[in-house]
Order: C-alpha cells, then sequence, then structure tokens
C-alpha cells in the first residue's frame, strides 16, 4: 500500500500591512534622496545663467532654456581638434577595454574555478591581495612597463592595463564556481572540447558577472583622461575635454553645467539597462549550491 508524502507549502510571511507599509515608505525615502544629485545635475543644465549663480540657490529651474548646450556645442566646433574626434577616442578605449578584459577575466577565471593544478589557491590568493592595492600605488608600475613597450602616449596604455583589472577574475571565479561539474562533465563525455563548452555553457550561465563587469569597467574607462600615458592633443577623451571647459571660469558656468549632465548621461544610461544583472551578482557571488 503506497502512501503519499505530503506536500511542502511556502511559508508566508506574516507582516502585517502597516509594516510593508512602512517599509516602502523607508526604503522611498531614502531611494529619493540617493536620486538629488541626479535630479539637481538635471535641473542645473537647464538652469540660464542668474538662476545658476542664484544665492541661496534653487533645486528646481524657473526658466528652463538650451542656451548651455548651445554654447558648450559652439566652444566644441571652435576647437583646434574637432569633437567627434575626442567622442571617437573615447568610444574605442572604453568599448575595446571593456571588452578585452571581459574575454581575459573570465578566461583565466575558468581554470583557477573548474580545473584544480599546482598553485591554483597561492595565485587565487596573488589575486585577492591585490583587490587591496590603490590604483595610485600602482601606477608608476603601470607607466614603466608601458614605456619599456613603447606604449606611452597611444591608446593602449589605457586599454591593456585595464584587462587586469583584478576584481573582474575574482567576481568570474566566485560564480564560475556555482555551476555544477556534472553539467560540464556530460559535455564532455558528448565529445564537447573545452573551448566549446567555455564559450556555450559557461559563459551564457555567468551572463549576470560579465554584464556587472561591463558596467563597472565601463564607467571606470568613460571617465578617464588619460592621466599621465596621454599627451597628444588628437589621442583625448572626451573627459578632458569637457575638463577644460570647465576650468574656463565663471564665464563658461553654463557650459559646464551641461558637461556635467553628459557626462553622467551615458554610464547611467548603460546601467539602468543591466541593473538587475548587478544586483543578482552581488548577491550571489561567494555562494554555492
Amino acid at each position: 500500500m503506497a502512501f503519499a508524502l505530503p506536500l511542502k507549502r511556502k511559508k508566508k510571511l506574516n507582516r502585517s500591512w502597516f509594516v510593508t507599509l512602512m517599509l516602502l515608505l523607508f526604503l522611498g525615502l531614502f531611494g529619493s534622496f540617493m536620486a538629488l544629485p541626479l535630479i539637481y545635475t538635471i535641473n542645473n543644465a537647464f538652469k540660464p545663467l542668474d538662476e545658476i549663480f542664484l544665492f541661496p540657490p534653487r533645486f528646481f529651474v524657473r526658466n528652463p532654456t538650451i542656451n548651455n548646450f548651445i554654447d558648450l556645442f559652439n566652444l566644441m566646433a571652435n576647437s583646434w581638434v574637432p569633437f567627434t574626434r575626442y567622442v571617437f577616442n573615447t568610444f574605442f578605449i572604453t568599448i575595446i577595454g571593456t571588452a578585452g578584459h571581459i574575454i581575459f577575466a573570465a578566461a583565466a577565471a575558468y581554470p583557477l574555478a573548474k580545473h584544480k593544478f599546482p598553485g591554483s589557491n597561492f595565485l587565487f590568493h596573488i589575486v585577492i591581495l591585490s583587490l587591496m592595492f590603490s590604483p595610485h600605488v600602482t601606477a608608476i608600475p603601470n607607466y614603466m612597463t608601458m614605456a619599456a613597450l613603447g606604449w606611452v602616449d597611444t591608446y593602449w596604455s589605457i586599454i591593456v592595463p585595464s584587462f587586469a583589472f583584478s576584481l573582474g577574475l575574482y567576481l568570474m571565479k566566485q560564480f564560475m564556481e556555482q555551476i555544477p561539474d556534472t553539467l560540464l562533465e556530460a559535455a564532455r563525455i558528448d565529445g564537447a572540447s573545452e573551448y566549446r563548452i567555455f564559450w556555450t555553457i559557461v559563459m551564457p550561465m555567468v551572463k549576470p558577472a560579465w554584464l556587472t563587469l561591463m558596467i563597472l569597467l565601463f564607467q571606470q574607462l568613460w571617465g578617464t583622461d588619460g592621466g599621465n600615458f596621454i599627451y597628444s592633443e588628437e589621442l583625448k577623451t572626451m573627459h578632458y575635454a569637457m575638463g577644460q571647459i570647465i576650468q574656463g571660469g565663471i564665464a563658461r558656468a553654463g557650459a559646464a553645467a551641461a558637461v556635467a549632465l553628459l557626462l553622467m548621461s551615458v554610464p547611467i544610461t548603460v546601467f539602468l539597462f543591466s541593473q538587475s544583472s548587478i544586483i543578482q551578482t552581488m548577491s550571489s557571488s561567494g555562494m554555492k549550491d
């Protein structure tokens, strides 16, 4: 005689509507507070000069205008290097550096996560140790390396160091460790090579991780101005060109407000399209089945 096993029912949260409402109000209050800088930047970009210099400053614009963007366009049109050149430099460095880092980080994390070899734990401990170093500490060794390779004052002086972003390797390894080994063994039994397993099984399953890396590194490279590595004006980035406008003084305050909005818009847009992947990666990295 067979006996049916009782079905397990999911436990429901025993929380009153009042507690739920207070929790939503609490989260909404802090969410609105964190959005204030963005809202202020948007309003400031459309303020006329008399409202920008008004004291005490107004949070919202009263008489919106697009003159700030017109002034910015005129300044860029009269620059020695065409503004399109700055835009090309920025997108080239950002896209190549981000894509290259994702590929290198994933390719290095896969053997560390799924192929135990002598010294693998030691290498991973070095990666963790490198997370504690500030970029200012590694700036001089990076410059010496780029100078020895002859890459100073080229795109590669910014792109190649971005390939070795330690946080990317750490996140990819932690995420790949959650992939069941039985799934990879089944693929090997079916005759799949390691390259095919990596590209068709592992990479799709760790999509939230590399989308998170894409956002983090995109933001970092988007805001670079070349620093001490790029000296030629025709190789400078858009962030550098915008910074020169901001340093123009009071007369360019309106254009500087438009610059702040433009520099923020692209990273925020990329983040909005991939924010769910960041939350999923941060909540699941480091956890195993």
